[in-house]
């Protein structure tokens, strides 16, 4: 064992998630400041780090981490295993998680606030707990459920005061809602079902085949759709030596590092911990907007962040009191719990 392996393996898993945690909450905002580079370097008239070449840039950056990172598991036997049912619930994942989804986030980017984009992201946890609920019977506690009602109350307060990030509006125009604000509220339903048909259907595919077939069919389907909704030049500028050398430095952090970081920190905790530590997704994100764009929240992203906390920490202390200390204090080595960690943080960012 090299002095690096015994290095890494002395760090607490803990630490590993909170490094994750902060870049995925700069993701966001690193994306908003290429688009801002891409307008200053234009390519015959064409923004380089556009929409589409940075999704799909940085899906092939995802796919090229994930193979490595799962690669005891790519063994043919694997894939075998995978049933018809499975296949359709992981090429629904990807078209609503891998494709809809992020195009969505990034529209919004354009039209909103980072800050917004993160607080009134926030309503995929509640939507994904109402969903459980209802078509999955999950069982949840009281805790829960008033964690997921405050957050959601913190969220309708941060859209209906604001109007991408302009400040706050009078009474007789309480009701405005932004085009960005929109989005991210469909976004949010689009990931909440996502999570849910990840739930049904693909809790039972090993952890690595389940992150690659969600990346890999979605950045096909991003493709395909992206050619038929635009045209076959579309994708023209994907691989121009300014993109790649800006997609090379943001897949390396926040794609490679942020998701091997994300996943060594897995393995090594239970999932109330990584739960408790995916909960501050929104202040690093929101810091992360101060610091890389000098966004200063509104009053109402103030006082909508602020409920959406007190949401947020109502809901931990429903995980901590679940009534099974198994699932409290298990590792997560499976799907289903990476997908219980994940539909409690919400959106890890572009």
């Amino acid at each position: 064992m090299s002095i690096l392996t015994r290095f890494m393996l002395r760090i607490p898993g803990q630490l590993y998630l909170w490094l994750a945690i902060s870049i995925f909450g700069a993701a966001n905002s690193v994306t908003r400041k290429l688009a801002q580079l891409g307008t200053q370097h234009f390519i015959n008239g064409r923004n380089p780090i556009s929409l589409c070449n940075v999704l799909f840039v940085g899906n092939l950056c995802a796919l090229l981490v994930l193979a490595i990172v799962y690669q005891r598991q790519l063994r043919p036997t694997a894939w075998q295993r995978i049933s018809r049912q499975e296949w359709l619930g992981a090429i629904a994942v990807a078209i609503l998680a891998g494709a809809i989804a992020p195009s969505l986030i990034f529209q919004a980017l354009a039209l909103t606030t980072v800050n917004n984009v993160v607080l009134v992201g926030r309503l995929e946890t509640s939507l994904a707990l109402i969903l459980s609920i209802w078509l999955l019977q999950e069982r949840v506690n009281l805790w829960e459920i008033c964690g997921a009602f405050v957050s959601f109350m913190g969220v309708i307060v941060t859209i209906f005061l604001t109007s991408s990030g302009q400040g706050i509006h009078i009474m007789t125009d309480f009701f405005h809602v932004g085009m960005g604000e929109i989005l991210i509220v469909t976004a949010a339903l689009v990931l909440a079902s996502a999570t849910i048909i990840s739930k049904l259907r693909l809790s039972r595919v090993p952890l690595g085949i389940y992150n690659i077939l969600r990346t890999a069919l979605g950045t096909v389907i991003f493709f395909f759709a992206a050619l038929l909704l635009y045209s076959k030049h579309h994708f023209m500028d994907a691989f121009s030596p300014f993109l790649w050398q800006w997609m090379l430095v943001y897949g390396s952090i926040v794609v490679v590092v942020g998701q091997s970081f994300w996943t060594t920190g897995l393995r090594a905790t239970s999932v109330s911990e990584a739960s408790l530590v995916g909960s501050f997704t929104p202040i690093a994100g929101i810091l992360s907007a101060y610091l890389i764009l000098d966004e200063v929240p509104t009053l109402a992203q103030y006082i909508g962040g602020s409920i959406i906390l007190i949401g947020v920490f109502l809901s931990q202390i429903g995980i901590w009191r679940k009534a099974s200390i198994q699932f409290a204090t298990s590792q997560i080595g499976t799907t289903s719990k990476l997908q219980e960690v994940e539909s409690r943080m919400g959106f890890k960012g572009i």
